[in-house]
């Protein structure tokens, strides 16, 4: 009896240590943010432009060729849809890599190797934190953009939350694999200016047409992002294979990310670069 109450006190002190490293690294960020508040701000306000431009130009060019007012609808939301997930995962794709790119300068990278909390479980709470800072990045141009092309789209919480969590997954298991690199050959901002290329396409990607798309990163979860916001279909509406599918994306890369990841940081510290930029 005694071994089972020490067991879930020890349960209970590892959530509450959890909670508060949560916390800790949701008032850093929030401090960050506030001290660069300038970047930040011009961070979404280039996003925004960007947006701006793709949707006012394609909307002259759409017009221009005679298509219907229908079509020119479906056109824009498919973009608006489309841009709302490109900023969450470029977001979730270079705020893990930076971070540790960012540790590694600082210097404070081994540190975390000797935490009372474990490396595991810091990267884990940062997969958190970065996820949560993706979607409220994402919420806040999603607004903008519905404000400045006055259209409607379903925002069921439900449905799109999920949705967006599982898809975002495969994108923050690549920024694992960037981020181990960044640990062993330190610059590689030229290959992820590319990946943020990348990221477009795979957002674009014709999922219905060529079935083997479905499993690279991003592809599926935009498909059925797709639906859920211009169609409305609600989560349990989607067959079971288009969720296995997002599912094992999801975890898949989020896994191969990681030890990806493990990988490059035990090379990095047999070569004694961990600390080093």
């Amino acid at each position: 009896m005694s071994n089972v109450t020490s067991s879930n006190q020890a349960d209970t002190a590892d959530g509450e240590s959890f909670l508060m490293l949560l916390w800790t690294m949701f008032r850093m960020n929030f401090l960050l943010m506030i001290r660069y508040r300038l970047n930040f701000v011009m961070r979404i306000l280039a996003m925004y432009v960007f947006f701006a431009i793709i949707f006012f130009g394609g909307q002259r060019v759409i017009q221009n060729v005679g298509v219907g007012i229908g079509a020119i609808g479906s056109t824009l939301d498919a973009v608006i849809v489309g841009w709302f997930l490109w900023t969450m995962s470029q977001s979730a794709y270079s705020g893990l890599s930076s971070v540790v790119t960012q540790e590694s300068r600082w210097g404070t990278l081994e540190q975390l190797y000797m935490s009372p909390h474990g490396f595991g479980r810091i990267m884990g709470a940062k997969i958190v934190v970065n996820l949560t800072i993706s979607l409220l990045i994402g919420t806040v141009l999603l607004v903008l953009m519905l404000l400045t092309s006055r259209r409607s789209l379903t925002l069921d919480v439900v449905t799109v939350l999920p949705l967006v969590v599982l898809t975002l997954a495969s994108v923050i298991g690549i920024g694992f694999i960037f981020g181990g690199l960044a640990l062993i050959y330190k610059k590689i901002s030229s290959v992820s200016s590319l990946m943020q290329i990348a990221l477009i396409g795979l957002v674009a990607a014709p999922a219905a047409d060529i079935f083997g798309l479905r499993f690279l990163p991003l592809v599926q979860g935009s498909s059925m992002l797709q639906s859920a916001m211009r169609d409305g279909v609600a989560l349990w509406a989607f067959e079971p294979l288009q969720l296995g599918i997002l599912v094992g994306t999801a975890v898949g890369y989020l896994g191969v990310g990681y030890f990806v990841f493990q990988i490059c940081s035990r090379v990095a510290r047999e070569r004694g670069v961990m600390g080093h930029y």
